[in-house]
Formats: structure tokens, sequence, C-alpha cells
């Protein structure tokens, strides 16, 4: 019983390290969706009723939260440990921070009382007017004959079957009140969102596994997108946690000053989310005129190890050509190799380049493939669509860049930093500068070119849909990550763009998912072996619905607008708690 209790002591922390652990099985290779809806109550249970012995309060709720998000961050992202494992400690070091900002703003809008509550009397009750006559004695000063009847009334049952005997100061809790909860869900919904909008943008930013990405394989749940991005789905799932905190903190209040009172800010939770079904039912009803595209997607499956070697540069050529052979016997419009195809730069003096050429004019077809672009200043992770036999290119240059991946932040200004993942990336590559829309040869088709993990990015993919973009075209490596979650994350992470825009996407891997989605956000196609499994060589060949229209979504039009509107509110609610917190302490 001892230990049992050494335990309990350290519940909040225990809680925290739940919100992780759940946060993390909402996404692959688990994929436990349904717990967004839950995995926040741990950690706003312990900051809101614990603690309360600290002197100061606010940074055990700083505390708590950062080991939540060190948790979750170390936990979700574990498979970057194949790649680099400073780097995988790094990133969880900082974005645990995001956490900790949340759980200090929820510290800060504790909900308090707005009276003192006196507790509970735990004796046996003696009888009505013994009941009463204690609590007279107890509030110190004789009650009215009318207030006298009210606390028999609202006593009398309980008195009657033995219940303990509570005061109604109770019912000045602000834990009663519908709307107090519903505002409080409100505002703690939209600090979460900020924070979520902070982690997509600082040093560049990485919005993978957001809360509301946890429902990517929810159709229904997902179509509002079009108008908020994911933030609207990671405001309803953070609002839907906290009012089922409070809904559970009013039941217990309410079991001791009967009866139950219906619970308007739970019922509107609910019909929060019912109100997502029945708007992503109406929309994907919708139709619009359509072009079919026949598409075929490679994916090699070419070791991290082979695919920059030189020594192996006859075969990886020798097996584009014997996959391609195998994708244009469906006679497609458009082929596609994965990112960085090839193994040196692509430049006319380089063999890659030779025999990207030789291949474009033997075939006719069009074809989009990742390759590594190089000028005086530096070399560029990029793209090509050669059209036309190879009398034209179009070239696009990486805009966003892979933090430690493709280079280091402050390389030059945190020598240290430098230093401990300087072997993983020895030198950055360049920043591309233009959102560049291709145009494909023969069809009114104009592709978006995303590389690696830029379908995983709302704001960017919006400016080639608003560029004129009517298909999203991915080339990406996932091989880097081996066999691990990091390849499904991705694809969760990147269904969300073909909603927000309405334009389905293409993706080709040399390792990960080669896919086809379309635009509400439903994979039609994947490429699997037959043991079912993603890491396999292959193609995949089939037709895509692209949309003759050019008509944009408001997401299109407005971008993170939703997300920009939370972090208002957020930090108008900060301001106003820094007031009232500064005049309180002048007061005392």
């Amino acid at each position: 019983m001892k230990e049992w209790m050494k335990v309990l002591r350290f519940w909040p922390w225990l809680a925290a390290i739940s919100t992780g652990l759940m946060s993390t099985a909402c996404f692959a290779p688990f994929n436990l969706w349904w717990l967004c809806w839950v995995a926040l109550t741990p950690l706003l249970t312990a900051v809101w009723f614990s603690g309360a012995d600290w002197k100061r309060r606010w940074q055990r709720d700083l505390l708590l939260g950062y080991v939540a998000g060190l948790t979750f961050f170390w936990s979700v992202f574990s498979w970057l440990t194949t790649v680099t494992v400073p780097g995988w400690i790094l990133v969880g070091l900082y974005m645990g921070v995001y956490f900790a900002m949340w759980t200090w703003f929820c510290g800060l809008l504790r909900p308090r009382p707005r009276a003192a509550v006196e507790p509970v009397v735990e004796k046996e009750p003696e009888g009505l007017d013994a009941v009463t006559r204690r609590l007279i004695e107890k509030r110190g000063a004789s009650l009215s004959e009318e207030t006298r009847r009210r606390l028999v009334r609202d006593m009398e049952e309980q008195v009657r079957f033995g219940a303990p005997a509570v005061d109604p100061a109770l019912r000045n809790s602000p834990w009663l009140s519908n709307v107090r909860n519903v505002v409080l869900a409100f505002f703690i919904a939209c600090a979460w969102v900020t924070v979520e909008l902070l982690r997509a943008n600082v040093f560049s930013g990485w919005g993978w596994n957001m809360l509301g990405s946890a429902l990517h394989a929810q159709w229904a749940l997902i179509q509002i997108v079009e108008y908020t991005g994911v933030a609207g789905l990671s405001f309803v799932a953070a609002f839907v946690n906290v009012i089922l905190v409070v809904t559970v903190r009013r039941l217990m209040l309410e079991m001791q000053v009967k009866p139950v009172k219906p619970h308007f800010d739970f019922v509107f939770g609910m019909l929060l989310v019912m109100g997502l079904v029945a708007y992503g039912i109406r929309a994907v009803q919708k139709t619009e005129a359509t072009r079919t595209l026949r598409v075929s997607a490679v994916q090699p499956n070419i070791p991290r190890e082979q695919k920059f070697n030189q020594e192996f540069a006859a075969l990886t050529f020798g097996q584009f050509t014997r996959l391609s052979q195998i994708g244009l016997q469906s006679d497609p419009d458009l082929l596609l190799w994965p990112e960085s195809s090839l193994p040196d730069v692509v430049l006319p003096e380089t063999d890659s380049y030779r025999f990207v050429m030789d291949f474009a004019r033997a075939t006719k077809v069009d074809l989009l493939l990742g390759i590594i672009d190089q000028d005086e200043r530096a070399a560029y992770n990029a793209a090509l669509l050669v059209t036309e036999g190879g009398a034209r290119t179009q070239g696009y240059r990486k805009l966003h860049l892979v933090p430690f991946g493709e280079y280091v932040p402050g390389r030059h200004t945190l020598p240290g930093l430098a230093r401990i993942v300087g072997d993983q990336v020895p030198e950055d590559f360049g920043f591309g500068q233009e959102h560049t829309v291709f145009r494909m040869s023969k069809h009114d088709v104009q592709l978006a070119p995303l590389i690696c993990f830029e379908d995983t990015i709302g704001e960017l993919t919006r400016h080639f849909v608003r560029g004129g973009a009517n298909l999203l075209a991915n080339v990406t490596n996932d091989g880097w990550f081996k066999e691990s979650a990091g390849s499904q994350q991705h694809l969760a992470n990147a269904v969300f763009r073909c909603v927000e825009t309405r334009r389905p996407m293409v993706r080709s891997a040399n390792t990960g998912v080669t896919c086809f989605i379309n635009r509400y956000g439903r994979i039609t196609q994947v490429l699997l072996d037959e043991n079912g499994s993603q890491f396999t060589e292959g193609v995949l060949s089939g037709h895509v619905a692209v949309p003759l229209t050019r008509s944009q979504t408001f997401y299109v039009q407005h971008g993170e607008i939703f997300a920009q509107a939370s972090a208002g509110v957020t930090a108008v609610a900060v301001l106003f708690l820094a007031v009232g917190l500064v005049r309180r302490r002048r007061a005392e």
C-alpha cells in the first residue's frame, strides 16, 4: 500500500507522460485516431487539479507540459534515429517547449471559484433539523426562513437516503456553468492551435503530426479543412478534450448537489463534431468537370547506401529503364520518378543528364523526376519536367528544406551545433526562390512539383494552386527512414493538401508510399507487394481525375487565416491575463 501511495504522489507527472504516449498512439504505426479526442485530458487534469501547494505553480505547469512534449516528440519521431540520433534528441528538446507554452496558458485559465467552497460534511446525518442547524452554525449567522426552506429542500433527498450533506456554496463553483465551460474550451483550443502554428513556422517549422492530423483517414471529418486547414481539426479535437475534463469534474460536483443539470457544454461539443461529419458527407457529394490523366509512378526501392554511389550508376540507370518500360505499357500521359532519382547532379556534362535526355527522346513521354541541381552558389534539391522528347525542360528548386536533414539552422552562428550534426549534413543545400508551376505538353494540366515533405505544408502548396496548378505531384525518398513509421506519417500529413486545395495528388517514392490521392483526401491506389508491404520495387499505373475548373477554395485564397485568428485570440487573452495579474499584485 505504501508503494502505491508513493506512486500516487507522482500522478501528475505520470499523467503528463500518458498524454505524450496517447498522442503518439494517434499516429502510425498505431493509428488509434480516436485517442485524439482524449489524449490531452490527463495533462489538463494534472495542470488544473494538482500542485496547489507549489509557490510558483506556473513553473510546475511549464514542467508538466515539457514532460508531455518530450514524451510525444521523442516517441512519435523515433524513426529519426535511423538518420540522426543527435538530431532526434534536439528535435524533442526543442519541440517540447510548445507543449510547455500551452500548459502554461492552461494554468493561467485555471478556473477559480467565485466564493469559498465549504468542505463536505462527512458525518452521518442525524435528521433534517440537525443537519440544517450544523450548517447554520458553520456559516456563522442565522438564516432567514426562506433560505432555511431552500436549504431543507436542496438537502432533503440527500439526507433521506443517507447521502452526505453539502453546502450550497458549491453552486458557486465555476465548473458548474455551461457558458464558462464553453468559453474556457474555446480559449484553450485557440491556444493549442497557436502553439501548433508556431511549431509549423518558427525556425522554418516542422508541422508534422498536428492533433487534427490524426483524423487523416476519417474522410467525413476532414472536409472542413478546405476552409480552416488542419488547424480547424486541431481546434475541435482540443475543444472536445477540454469539454470532457470539465464534464467529469462537473459530474463529480453535481453528485453532491443533486439534481444533475443538463450539460449544454457537453452537448455543444458533440454538436461541433457532428457538424463536421454532416459537412463532410455533403462536401464529398459535390461534383465538377474533370479530365482523366493516365499516370505511371516508378518506385525503384534503391538502398540509401547505393543511391549516390557512382559505382552503382549503371545499375541505377538500368533499373529506371526496366521499371519505366513496365509503366509505359499503360501508355501514360505522365511518368514519375522519385526524389533525387539519379546518382549525381543533372547537368549537361554528366552521365545522369545524358541518360534522362536519351530516355525522353526515345519514349516521348512527359517525365517528372527529382534531381540534384547545382550552380556556382550551391547545390539544390530540385525537380525537372522533361517534355516534347527532351526539347523542353522546366525546373523547380525546393523552397522548404528539412532542418538538420538538408541544412543546419544557424550553422555559421552556432558552430557547436554544426559540430554535433555536421557528419549528417556536411553542407547545406540552397533554397529555391520561386513557386514554379510545370505545364504538361499535351493536356491542360499544370503540376505543382512538391519535393519530399513539401507536400505536408499547406501554405506552400496553396501558392502553387494560386499559380494555376490543378494537379499536385510529390516526388520523395522516404528510404532514409528505412522500414519505419516515417513514410506512413509523411503520407498521413500529405493527404490534407488534397482537401485544402481540392486538387488530386500523385506520389512517387524511392521507398515509402507511392500512391494516388483524390481531391477528398482518399487514397485511391497504392503500390504494395504480394505481402501488402509498401517497401517494394514496382510501378503504379492508373487514372487520375484532374479538375478542369480553376476555382479556388477558401483555404487556397486565404491560407492559415483560422490559425492566425486563433493566435490573435490567444495573444489578446494573454494580454488581459497579464494586466489582471499586475493589478492583483499591486493590490496586494
